[in-house]
């Protein structure tokens, strides 16, 4: 029931990462393959000679040259068997797949220096177009005559270029097939939860497979109604959608029939067991416009699905009680919400968005008796590899990970209107932070063609428009937004476990069943094995868990607004691209309004920017509190909620917040607006929203802004260590109350003072050391967090209700944290911890002012010496510990490495590998925009 997520789903996959057995017959076997794959993939079909007439002529640009951007480890992300076994060998990369390892990667030491005209040093020139000498290929895809795909010299981006619409789009699907397809093709067995019998039985697969269809267990036939549903209610442009949907299937199908024929199709093909290295014998199948929606539903699950968690939450709300009675221990528990802490960074600087306010009399909650809850089974009739240990405690894992609010949101943005910057025009350095992968979920394109003209990325298999990126005259960008669209409905049960009350009447679940099953392979030794998955689906939604509430048995649903509506995201992103559309702030607003997953939406063009928060926002029935379980009865059930379509009343778009022409923006998966309360725990005065807004709040003072200034903001803010830029010198103000008097102790503070006068980041001694410069004080604080947290809060709490806190957020997310939400070398850190409790604390007991403080007072229960003894103790015992007992060591770093266990590590989702880079957070994908003129 934990509301945190131990570790990233997507970290888990396991699909062709280490042939060490089969790598001793690599040499004979990369010989083999090397003749049957003579060709790079990229360009290997319908290839002509990069001259000067094949060179993509440019649409109509507006940014002057002042459009960047950059996407790690590279754009290539197929490898044939021959290349994937030289990488594992020797380390031999194919022709752009970690070419932009190397900038990304240094922009964090050199970003000191940094100048405009030294941005593409760190970035690429995002300009439409590609000049004559640095085409290095063009294709026409099949041989069509109505589309050509030019790749550039220096980084393989493909550019498309049709005629025709339906050209366009097939050339779109081509191309994220020529660098995409395994990928592609292991995310729509992700979708359907066929994962294993697709890629092995390993258990991290087992879990993945778990975790997606466990939220999203569709049919067939709903797969393909969501895209029907979604195109046959937007009229003219949902023709033109379904349109744009088969063109790009088809583009993909016709590449997977040329690499099949000409057999340089990706090797892991060969090493999962569907192709035959020798014979070619084997089929890749065909992809279908059911397939995109599997894709979708994965990716909306992960990044723009706010909510949930509404069990725990009670489970916590109950533990309060208990320790406090029930209106000390209510005031306790919402003091740690903070639904709408006043102190709270925001992004909109103005005005009220009230949404999910705390019902001033609560109807309809259905808080579970003590002791009842249990997590309904996923995972049925385990043999052979589904039995271990390790299978089981997967599928634990992905369990957790279904039910909580603590979600993947990340992505950051930075954007300044003209009247600060230097040039006049607006400025923007925004991305998704969408993890580190190889290859990378996104990939990048440019797409011209008849009311398609655009530049940027998307994610692979879902790239018919651009989902984040610009056009002629503007940029736009996105963050997750967490807002909740997820409820947890109490069904009463009735005659037996698999019937329920619905609206009077004794309703049977709906069973819905996927039976996989695996045999040991090249890539996935794991031994055979299957089992069932089974979900109970209700018209409230899939059954999560089952308890006793007053006495009553209960089956509790989880109710999102996007679940069989997956698809229907697709209208906003199409006019994103169009450029007869877009010609504005306004028009881009209606456009993101179209999208119904959770996200933050930014734009700049040469005189304007703005900001939007998409998502279907489901109107809750009066006194209804969406942080808890309610009944599920007509009283309480969204307004016009109809359970066949799943649809409701959506709050109007100007109950979102919504902005234009702000001083700047900002947004980390911050509070939105004044009175809009999000899903995640956190949302308090120390945020790393923080980190943003105080460097750009400064820049925006002073005046002048550039685009440099603004990267080297977003940069510092991305080597800064939360915890000790706004939290760390009130620690040491309390400490330094009294002289310290162990010589231990007052060591490890003349280290932590030091670090925070030299700014708190976490930064190399210089390029390419792997050491911190100052280490000490690095690894001090990172051994001292989690002790001084729980020393601070758990004596005053009481060891139940601390331990339930921490499940609805957990305590710490430093780079290192492998426990963290993120994981291990996941780059994102600092989003999910206990810092704004701990500032607040500190800060009561300091006696400063504190707006929106807790109920009560726990440092040395509110005691200013008692509370500086207990930062002491736990000081000095943080720093007694050695580096090896605060960095532990795994399967990429040894014990006590510091450096590599905060290290950013693309993790292999195919047959190629990348070395670690040093820590950096900051978006996957980022562009750095300032356009000069407009349409």
């Amino acid at each position: 029931m934990p509301r945190r997520t131990p570790r990233n789903a997507l970290d888990r996959l396991r699909t062709p990462r280490v042939f060490h057995g089969f790598l001793k017959t690599a040499s004979v076997c990369a010989l083999i393959a090397g003749l049957l794959s003579p060709f790079s993939p990229a360009v290997a079909a319908d290839a002509t000679t990069a001259d000067g007439a094949a060179a993509h002529q440019a649409a109509d640009d507006h940014c002057g040259g002042r459009c960047s951007d950059i996407l790690p480890p590279g754009q290539n992300g197929n490898a044939t068997l021959a290349q994937i076994l030289l990488n594992q060998a020797f380390g031999t990369q194919p022709a752009h797949a970690g070419d932009q390892l190397g900038p990304y990667a240094n922009l964090a030491t050199g970003y000191p220096a940094l100048t405009d005209d030294k941005i593409n040093t760190f970035f690429n020139d995002a300009s439409f177009g590609v000049p004559a000498d640095q085409v290095a290929s063009t294709v026409r895809p099949a041989g069509r005559d109505d589309v050509t795909i030019v790749r550039d010299k220096k980084t393989g981006v493909p550019h498309i270029t049709g005629t025709t619409r339906y050209g366009t789009e097939f050339g779109a699907g081509y191309a994220a097939a020529q660098d995409r397809l395994w990928l592609m093709d292991l995310f729509r067995h992700v979708g359907r939860g066929q994962l294993t019998p697709f890629a092995g039985g390993a258990p991290a697969n087992q879990g993945l497979e778990q975790q997606f269809w466990r939220s999203a267990p569709y049919t067939e036939a709903e797969l393909q109604a969501q895209m029907e549903n979604a195109a046959a209610a937007a009229g003219e442009r949902g023709k033109q959608a379904l349109a744009d949907v088969d063109a790009y299937v088809a583009g993909i199908n016709a590449y997977i029939d040329a690499s099949d024929k000409g057999r340089y199709f990706p090797g892991e093909y060969v090493l999962t067991g569907h192709k035959d290295a020798i014979t070619n014998a084997g089929t890749i199948e065909h992809f279908k416009p059911t397939d995109l929606v599997a894709l979708a539903s994965v990716i909306g699950s992960l990044f723009g699905s706010g909510g949930g968690g509404e069990v725990a939450n009670a489970l916590s709300l109950l533990a309060a009680q208990e320790k406090y009675g029930v209106a000390e221990g209510t005031k306790v528990w919402e003091s740690f919400r903070q639904r709408n802490d006043p102190e709270a960074v925001l992004t909109v600087h103005d005005g009220s968005f009230p949404y999910l306010p705390r019902p001033e009399d609560p109807q309809g909650r259905a808080l579970p008796d003590a002791g009842s809850v249990e997590q309904e089974p996923l995972v049925h009739d385990r043999t052979g590899g589904a039995a271990t240990a390790n299978a089981t405690g997967a599928s634990a894992t992905a369990a957790r990970t279904t039910v909580t609010s603590a979600r993947r949101g990340m992505s950051n943005a930075l954007v300044v209107s003209g009247e600060h910057t230097e040039s006049g025009h607006p400025i923007a350095v925004f991305g998704p932070q969408t993890g580190y992968f190889a290859p990378q979920l996104l990939m990048l394109q440019e797409i011209q063609g008849p009311g398609l003209s655009a530049r940027g990325a998307s994610f692979a298999g879902l790239s018919m428009y651009v989902e984040l990126g610009r056009g002629q005259d503007y940029a736009w960008s996105a963050t997750t937004s967490g807002q909740d669209i997820i409820d947890t409905y109490a069904v009463e049960l009735c005659q037996d476990d698999h019937h329920y009350l619905y609206r009077g009447t004794c309703t049977p679940m709906e069973k819905v069943e996927r039976k996989n099953a695996w045999k040991p392979t090249v890539a996935d030794g794991t031994a055979a094995g299957s089992y069932t998955m089974r979900v109970w689906r209700t018209k409230y939604g899939p059954v999560e868990y089952r308890a006793t509430v007053g006495g009553k048995k209960v089956a509790y649903t989880t109710l999102r607004s996007s679940f069989l509506h997956e698809a229907d995201s697709i209208i906003g992103f199409q006019m994103l691209n169009d450029p007869d559309y877009l010609t504005g702030p306004q028009r881009f607003q209606s456009a993101v309004q179209h999208i119904n997953f959770t996200f933050n939406w930014f734009y700049a063009d040469s005189e304007h920017t703005a900001y939007y928060n998409s998502g279907d926002n489901p109107v809750r029935a009066g006194g209804v509190d969406a942080e808890f379980p309610v009944w599920a009865r007509p009283a309480h059930e969204w307004q016009d909620w109809d359970p066949a379509a799943n649809t409701a009343r959506y709050t109007p778009a100007s109950a979102h917040p919504s902005s234009l022409d702000q001083d700047y923006y900002i947004s980390w998966n911050n509070k939105q607006a004044k009175d809009y309360t999000t899903a995640p725990w956190g949302n308090g005065p120390v945020h790393r929203g923080n980190l943003l807004d105080d460097r750009v709040k400064k820049l925006v003072a002073d005046g002048g802004v550039t685009r440099a200034a603004l990267v080297k903001a977003m940069t510092e803010a991305g080597l800064a260590d939360l915890r000790a830029e706004d939290v760390l010198p009130d620690l040491l103000k309390v400490i330094g109350d009294a002289p310290v008097t162990d010589p231990a102790a007052a060591a490890a503070v003349d280290r932590l003072e030091e670090w925070v006068a030299a700014g708190s980041l976490r930064t190399e001694t210089s390029r390419g050391s792997k050491k911190y410069a100052r280490a000490d004080a690095i690894r001090i604080l990172d051994a001292w967090w989690p002790l001084l947290v729980k020393a601070e809060f758990e004596p005053g709490l009481g060891s139940d209700l601390y331990t339930a806190l921490t499940r609805n957020l957990p305590v710490d997310e430093s780079p290192s944290a492998a426990h963290g939400p993120t994981g291990a070398h996941a780059g994102s850190a600092f989003q999910y911890g206990w810092w704004s409790y701990v500032d607040k604390d500190i800060r009561a007991v300091l006696g400063e002012p504190v707006r929106g403080p807790l109920a009560r007072e726990y440092c040395g229960d509110g005691d200013l010496a008692a509370c500086r003894d207990t930062l002491v103790s736990t000081l000095k015992e943080a720093a007694g510990r050695t580096a090896a007992q605060v960095y532990p060591g795994d399967d990429n770093c040894a014990a006590g490495d510091q450096w590599c266990a905060d290290s950013v590590i693309h993790r292999t989702l195919g047959g190629i590998k990348h070395g670690g880079t040093s820590w950096q957070n900051r978006p996957t994908y980022q562009q750095v925009v300032e356009f000069t003129s407009h349409r």
